[in-house]
């Protein structure tokens, strides 16, 4: 006699079926993926499937709208907290330690998917704005602005993702710090870049005296 499925509520069945499809989704890709893999990763039916999204491509839709959407909470939630460090460092971590493949995909895989570019670009759209609120108003020439606020995201997305890989969730306190703080100094010496490049001259003179 085969096992009983558990009953699960609405929402707790629509949550786990988003885990297995970001799961699914993260590791086969969209067009590998079918709706019985999922159905069969969450342990169910692939009529319960269709009870809660509509098509494989609704899945998708949902995962990165509930990735995106949580993005938006823990940031407020940040924020509110004035004294606290790293807060974009923070929130990132938080939520891809929640939602670890989901968060994969609305960063790396749905702008390579075709269906799901624009979403992606709509998004990339809203962190820019947000970095440029940011740390935008340091840098004068547009240019140079517009680079560094795209770099900036660039480099904390990959930051968080290397972590998510390597790092122990105990071990995160201590490392938001440390990441927030190389980013900070990477935006200083954008800003201005003179001290960093005085003191690499000085530290050139100074080898090529020890050298004479």
């Amino acid at each position: 006699m085969s096992p009983t499925r558990p009953l699960l509520r609405r929402d707790e069945r629509r949550a786990q079926l988003l885990r297995s499809a970001a799961i699914a989704f993260a590791h086969q890709g969209y067009a590998a993926t079918s709706v019985d893999d999922v159905a069969k990763a969450a342990g169910i039916t692939k009529l319960i499937v269709y009870r809660h999204f509509e098509s494989k491509d609704h899945l998708y839709r949902c995962v990165l709208e509930e990735v995106s959407a949580r993005l938006a909470e823990v940031w407020t939630e940040e924020r509110a907290h004035e004294s606290r460090y790293g807060a974009p460092t923070r929130t990132l971590l938080q939520v891809g330690r929640e939602h670890p493949d989901g968060f994969r995909l609305l960063f790396v895989h749905a702008a390579r998917e075709t269906d799901f570019a624009s979403f992606a670009e709509d998004f990339r759209t809203l962190q820019v704005a947000l970095a440029d609120e940011l740390i935008g108003a340091m840098i004068a020439d547009e240019a140079l602005r517009r680079w560094a606020t795209a770099t900036a995201i660039d480099h904390l997305v990959t930051a968080v993702l290397r972590w998510l890989e390597i790092g122990d969730p105990d071990d995160d306190e201590q490392w938001i710090p440390v990441a927030t703080a190389g980013l900070v100094a990477s935006i200083n010496a954008w800003a201005d870049p003179g001290p960093v490049l005085a003191a690499l001259g000085a530290e050139q003179a100074s080898a090529d005296g020890s050298a004479a």
